[in-house]
């Protein structure tokens, strides 16, 4: 990830605990992150790097698939990066309209650019149509989504 110094610093712990490869993998959340990792980003988001940044703590709660910390961050936030936050949260968590209504209130996001062929709109019908069963280019997309919303998030 292309992330300034301290962030990289900050995230280390959590990125080693639990990396990208393994991250971020259901499509729609049926279980909370383990004790083990809750307590991580716990750590991570009284960083001083992290603490001041809310569009990075709801990212951080999403990485670790802790929707309800998520959404208590991502709803706080009136711009269009916190209803992409919140419009993914709402698709992982299964709720499909609330995410295209989130997404339609986002607008377009400049990271979206760095995601290539994304449309959040069609990414959102495809994870409702196929919620399981070959569905590792949907993982794919989702983790490209994370990155680069959260490399967005971690700009100076």
């Amino acid at each position: 990830m292309n992330l300034t110094e301290p962030i990289a610093i900050a995230v280390t712990p959590l990125l080693e605990a639990l990396p990208i490869e393994r991250a971020v993998k259901a499509l729609v959340v049926e279980a909370g992150a383990p004790k083990s990792l809750i307590e991580i980003v716990e750590c991570v988001i009284q960083d001083p790097a992290v603490a001041g940044r809310p569009l990075l703590q709801a990212g951080l709660w999403l990485y670790v698939d802790e929707l309800d910390r998520s959404h208590s961050i991502s709803q706080g936030i009136t711009d269009a990066t916190g209803s992409f936050w919140h419009g993914i949260m709402h698709r992982r968590e299964g709720d499909f309209g609330n995410s295209h209504y989130w997404f339609n209130r986002m607008g377009h996001h400049p990271a979206m650019d760095t995601i290539e062929g994304y449309d959040a709109h069609a990414f959102i019908d495809s994870v409702e149509s196929r919620q399981s069963g070959g569905i590792e280019d949907l993982i794919a997309i989702q983790k490209r989504e994370w990155s680069a919303l959260f490399e967005w998030c971690a700009r100076p």
